[in-house]
């Protein structure tokens, strides 16, 4: 550590209160099973959104937000040596999901995501929105090296929700040429949509009306059409990734999709859904949620982005600026992911 570096964390003490710069006198400390990381950009998400809003109950203590981390290692706690893919100096990164019991039927059958002790990185367990935070050694990813600090940051919620929620959908793109529908194209969709089209699937994009920066960044990045929520596809979809958080979303989305199709709920949080005719949902189409993400999903999306050179449409931001990274996302003043940088 440089003598004149400042050691600080963006901290929000209560829901609906600006996030204040709270310095720290050291480097945080690893226990057992852990590793201390030096943040080196920390991605902004709709999630980090939710918390300081109030829209998820507050955790009863100050919170450091940020769960899309991106930095080196530079202490290891007892019990982490370098035979775990761990070792000082390694880039890697950290997601939501911070820690489970791993002993609990959920954690045993393979769905650790929905653990009920499970614990959260920018919520339970403090976050990237800091010059340094402490991770469970057992969720800590190493980072593909073709991607930029900046870029490789979204890639840790944006891109893992994102692959997770394109995954719930594999039963119903099983077809020659599945189409793919995308509600609110923001940092999970615009990463969603390159991953499907390197699978093979035609993409959809759908954006608030008006929206023609979203809508030219969707055509970009290789949708073969794009337009307002409202708006019926030109073709009937097989599947539809709902990212935005409103719930009148979803009836729009069962009627976009063919019989037996899926649309597949992937943020932790959505306003009501409005009733709508059973018609609408019958012929076997499904909705379904997706809620956090486990190793296997860090491990498999990894391996594709190696694999799929991903375009990250980056904002950066000083991290004492995450006050005003937070304000525009909630304006959506912006398309591609808000990234921090201390």
């Amino acid at each position: 550590m440089s003598a004149v570096e400042t050691l600080y964390a963006m901290q929000m003490d209560g829901p609906g209160r600006p996030l204040q710069k709270v310095l720290r006198d050291a480097v945080p400390v690893p226990e057992a099973g852990q590793v201390t990381i030096k943040v080196h950009a920390c991605g902004v998400c709709r999630t980090d959104l939710h918390i300081v809003d109030g829209d998820l109950p507050f955790p009863g203590q100050a919170v450091v937000p940020g769960h899309e981390v991106v930095g080196t290692v530079v202490a290891l706690g007892a019990g982490v040596s370098s035979e775990s893919g761990l070792q000082l100096g390694a880039r890697v990164g950290v997601p939501w999901l911070g820690w489970t019991c791993g002993r609990c039927d959920m954690c045993t059958s393979g769905h650790e995501n929905l653990c009920e002790q499970a614990r959260f990185t920018g919520y339970q367990i403090h976050g990237g929105y800091a010059t340094h935070l402490v991770a469970d050694a057992r969720y800590v990813f190493p980072i593909p090296a073709l991607y930029t600090d900046a870029e490789a940051a979204p890639l840790l919620c944006a891109g893992l929700i994102g692959y997770r929620a394109l995954r719930m959908a594999g039963e119903a793109l099983r077809g020659t040429q599945p189409r793919l529908g995308l509600y609110g194209f923001g940092a999970a969709a615009h990463l969603v949509a390159q991953m499907a089209r390197f699978e093979g699937c035609e993409v959809y994009a759908f954006t608030r009306e008006g929206d023609a920066v979203a809508q030219a960044l969707a055509l970009q990045l290789g949708a073969v059409w794009a337009g307002a929520s409202e708006q019926a596809p030109p073709v009937a979809l097989d599947a539809a990734l709902i990212f935005a958080p409103v719930g009148a979303l979803v009836p729009l989305a069962l009627q976009a999709i063919r019989p037996a199709g899926i649309v597949v709920c992937a943020g932790i949080h959505m306003s009501d859904i409005p009733s709508f005719p059973y018609a609408w949902l019958w012929r076997e189409r499904r909705i379904v949620s997706v809620a956090n993400l486990t190793r296997a999903d860090g491990e498999g999306f990894m391996a594709l982005a190696a694999r799929c050179p991903l375009q990250v449409s980056t904002h950066i931001y000083p991290m004492e600026q995450a006050n005003e990274a937070l304000d525009d996302l909630r304006a959506g003043r912006f398309s591609g992911a808000a990234v921090l940088m201390p």
